[in-house]
């Protein structure tokens, strides 16, 4: 699951702010405009832009080296001060340019209700020896990280020549690029890997409709013709979809969630998205946690972050859960699903005849492996092939049953062959497991299984326990 991966370091290149919230009560109208009075009651700061990406990022457990502008002004020590709450984040690539003011975006709130935006901001390009100190510090924390992020707002710190820097030293180390891009079109950004474009700034860059999936999969293909990356489409209610250079879709539905803010909630995504592809996980699982992480974001109060714990509460409540007894096929959508959720699924079978300590021992150490347990069990045909006409002792429904019963067990599914393999090569699990009376090169299907990044693990077991053992204790006589 999510706490137990390890996440690496992010680079996170691009437009910092400082987001502040003035809260209060309105009460009444002014009598000198048709405007409303607010009652001050508070001020508060938070990290915005490229710095609320880097917060997300630190909140789930990932080291990040943010880098950016800031201005000779009072808001930047306010922003390096808000950042200090994350001691994962190193603010030493943030570079100072007296010409330019500390983008700040002011919120005057009534309650939940936001009255009026003030943004303090200059987007022309910085003059170039801001821009060289800019590709110094991005090439620094580049040659540190294990992946990147460019998060670009159009404030002027991520233009061609920074791109191009970036890009190029990412290619020379081997590590990824992700962009959260806001140009009119995409070809800048060739050389990501990952655009993550929401569908406002997909129809602008692209011109074509998204008003359904097969629109918005058209749109990605268009999108990454121009960047060469996969597209990652944010979709707000309707969830995300992302799209391959390989052609494969994969469509994530929104998670059910009451709404308070959406300002933000795109640096939740592209800040999971980077931190689970830093513990080594595929892209779309990625992609799986950030939908929850961004249904997370959108039910709290402006830019906020999502943690790691509560992260992983909402993963587990998402768990498919369609009984305990499955087909095989079932159990192979589950097992991907849940692998797209971050856990990692571990497999073992047997007949399970007469259910005794033995048995037990091993299923508990088999869970003790992983996240989610799969038991596949030898069918009645099965067993009789393998032990004799006078087995098993309790049909597969009666054995299902009873295995299912279990806490260590989340899935049981029957299989007719002689060997489990079919069902191995179906389910692709993580872990497989055997007892320690077997050698690993026997193990059936641990070649499938170790070839697809999984590994075998041998359990012990507990001697002088198996069903032969009870069928002949109970028929001696007396």
């Amino acid at each position: 699951m999510i706490e137990n991966m390890q996440f690496g370091t992010i680079a996170v290149i691009g437009d910092v702010m400082l987001d502040r919230y003035i809260s209060g009560i309105v009460s009444r109208i002014s009598p000198e405009a048709p405007i409303p009075i607010l009652l001050h009651e508070k001020l508060t700061a938070v990290a915005g832009g490229a710095a609320n990406v880097a917060t997300n990022a630190a909140a789930l457990g990932a080291r990040v080296l943010l880098v950016g502008l800031v201005g000779a002004d009072e808001f930047a020590p306010a922003l390096i001060q808000t950042l200090a709450r994350w001691p994962r984040i190193d603010t030493t690539g943030l570079v100072t340019d007296a010409g330019r003011p500390t983008i700040t975006k002011t919120r005057v709130m009534s309650g939940l209700q936001q009255i009026v935006r003030i943004d303090n901001e200059d987007t022309t390009p910085p003059a170039p020896p801001i821009t060289a100190q800019l590709v110094e510090q991005a090439h620094a924390a580049i040659d540190r990280a294990d992946i990147v992020v460019c998060s670009d707002y159009g404030k002027g710190v991520l233009g061609d020549g920074v791109l191009d820097a970036i890009f190029t030293r990412a290619r020379a180390r081997g590590i990824p690029v992700i962009v959260d891009p806001k140009r009119s079109t995409f070809a800048a950004y060739r050389g990501a890997s990952l655009i993550t474009p929401n569908r406002q700034e997909m129809a602008r860059a692209t011109g074509l409709p998204l008003l359904d999936d097969g629109q918005v999969v058209a749109a990605a293909r268009e999108a990454g013709a121009q960047s060469g990356s996969d597209v990652l489409v944010t979709r707000s209610d309707e969830g995300m979809t992302l799209w391959r250079t390989d052609g494969a879709v994969t469509h994530v539905r929104a998670k059910a969630a009451e709404v308070f803010d959406v300002s933000g909630a795109g640096d939740t995504v592209v800040a999971t998205v980077a931190a689970i592809l830093s513990a080594g996980q595929p892209v779309e699982t990625a992609v799986t946690i950030a939908g929850t992480a961004a249904s997370l974001s959108v039910g709290k109060l402006g830019t906020a972050t999502v943690s790691r714990a509560e992260l992983s509460r909402a993963l587990m409540q998402d768990m498919p859960d369609s009984g305990k007894r499955v087909t095989l096929e079932q159990a192979a959508a589950i097992a991907s699903e849940w692998r797209h959720h971050g856990m990692r699924v571990v497999f073992t079978n047997g007949c399970f005849d007469l259910l005794h300590p033995g048995h037990i021992a091993l299923l508990q150490a088999a869970a003790a492996q992983g996240d989610k347990l799969i038991v596949a069990l030898n069918t009645d045909r099965s067993v009789k092939r393998l032990k004799g006409e006078s087995r098993p002792i309790q049909d597969e429904q009666a054995r299902a049953a009873v295995i299912g019963a279990l806490r260590a067990v989340d899935l049981v599914v029957l299989f007719d062959d002689d060997t489990p393999l079919e069902a191995i090569r179906a389910i692709m699990p993580d872990i497989l497991v055997k007892g320690a009376d077997y050698r690993e090169d026997q193990v059936v299907g641990g070649d499938v299984v170790k070839a697809g990044g999984g590994h075998v693990v041998l359990v012990d077991i507990v001697s002088g326990r198996s069903t032969t053992a009870l069928v002949n204790a109970a028929a001696r006589p007396g």
